[in-house]
């Protein structure tokens, strides 16, 4: 019996020890996990508060029925999430035009600045911070969040190139396209704000740019911003889904960043490109700036790729001789001044200038701030490829992917005469400026 017991004593200490056993594991176990959750989700917690961080150091957004586009990345934020400094929720509503509609944007909640944001950023809409006036409203010089923008600001009747603008910049980027941050709204106006070109446009740098307390451009940096603009508009034009044309193609639209590497901006007037019969086409209403339309535009109201490099073909005219589109000349017969096109006189100049070496009558047309710091035979080709783009037959006309192969090969030849100039300090201080 003695002995009996014992065996009984001895299974029941092994049973007892083993369930120790378990339940010593299982505790272990547990808490194991409950510190790795926690863990997750502390590490969750400080990615989500560092991003939010990073956002707000940015921009002052609300997160509203809003939006804000820049550089292809979209923020998506709940109406009730926005927090004033004090801690408090805002229960500010942003206006939005019933025109404009909800479909113009490709999420459901986009972000949008603040009103408050863009006036005290812009002094007020201080005369000081006025850059210009555009076509469709007038562009301010802003700072939001340390980083500087322009603001266009638009009456609420503009909300067909409100919406037009927004619809193309917030799907398309590209490095020669001006990119959009954001917009904002109040009851009676709209916002647009961009990325700011600190050297402001093309035309303010060909047309009396020592007035404007510009310095000339040199014949390399003429030919790079050629090739920024012909690159953007080929990316709308060729690189896009769907395919857009801009329609107001001018110097005016063209911006120069720091280091005057050019941007295509203004996109009020484009187009998307619908399928006809004769290709891509847009029937519309004509509109644009006058000595930048095409013929067949004026004529038959169709919008195609072929509108825009004639546009395009102007600029480069404009780039060779610093004229305008339109200029005023002093008739002959009686002094009195009367405007001709740009295209007029310089495809009159080019019947008597044949080729690079007996191009005389050109010369004469020649920006003279160039100071005949250039290559005869590159000069030549930007005239012939311009004289090609300003075609009266929109078929005879290259497209922008021709444009674009060509001014690099021209960029290549132009920088390869350069070399051949290494002691010419004034030729050397174009390079310095920005190519």
């Amino acid at each position: 019996v003695e002995q009996n017991h014992k065996s009984h004593a001895i299974y029941w200490w092994i049973i007892g020890g083993l369930g120790a056993g378990l339940l010593l594991i299982a505790i272990i176990l547990a808490f194991v996990s409950w510190r790795s959750s926690s863990c997750f989700s502390r590490t969750e917690r400080s990615h989500t508060a560092g991003s939010n961080e990073k956002i707000s150091h940015k921009f002052q957004i609300l997160r509203n029925t809003s939006f804000c586009c820049a550089s292809g990345r979209y923020i998506c934020g709940n109406s009730g999430d926005l927090k004033e400094p004090n801690g408090e929720s805002s229960d500010q509503q942003m206006n939005i035009p019933k025109v404009i509609g909800t479909d113009v944007f490709d999420m459901e909640k986009p972000l949008v600045f603040a009103y408050e944001d863009i006036l005290s950023s812009t002094d007020g809409f201080s005369d000081s911070n006025l850059l210009g006036h555009g076509t469709y409203g007038s562009v301010y010089y802003a700072i939001l969040r340390n980083q500087e923008v322009a603001i266009k600001r638009m009456t609420a009747t503009k909300t067909k190139e409100f919406t037009a603008e927004m619809k193309v910049l917030c799907k398309v980027h590209h490095l020669n396209l001006v990119e959009l941050i954001g917009y904002a709204v109040s009851n009676d106006e709209l916002f647009l704000v961009y990325e700011y070109a600190q050297k402001g446009s093309l035309k303010s740098h060909l047309h009396d740019p020592q007035n404007k307390g510009h310095t000339p451009l040199s014949w390399i940096m003429r030919v790079q911003i050629a090739l920024d603009a012909a690159r953007g508009l080929e990316y709308i034009h060729e690189h896009t889904k769907p395919h857009y044309v801009h329609r107001d193609i001018k110097t005016s639209n063209i911006l120069l960043d720091d280091s005057f590497r050019a941007k295509i901006s203004d996109f009020g007037l484009s187009k998307l490109m619908g399928i006809t019969n004769d290709g891509e086409a847009s029937a519309t209403r004509v509109v644009g700036t006058y000595g930048y339309v095409a013929p067949e535009y004026l004529r038959d109201g169709l919008a195609t790729k072929k509108t825009d490099v004639y546009a395009f073909g102007v600029v480069l005219f404009e780039m060779l001789t610093g004229k305008e589109a339109v200029t005023r000349t002093e008739g002959n017969v009686m002094k009195t001044t009367e405007r001709r096109s740009l295209v007029s006189i310089m495809l009159a100049s080019l019947k008597n200038s044949p080729d690079s070496t007996s191009m005389t009558s050109l010369k004469d047309q020649l920006d003279p701030s160039l100071m005949d710091l250039y290559p005869s035979d590159c000069v030549f080709k930007v005239a012939m490829l311009a004289k090609q783009c300003v075609d009266d037959d929109p078929i005879l006309r290259p497209d922008m992917k021709q444009v674009v192969i060509t001014i690099s090969q021209i960029l290549l030849s132009s920088v390869e005469w350069e070399a051949t100039l290494a002691g010419n300090s004034q030729v050397f201080s174009g390079i310095v400026q920005g190519r």
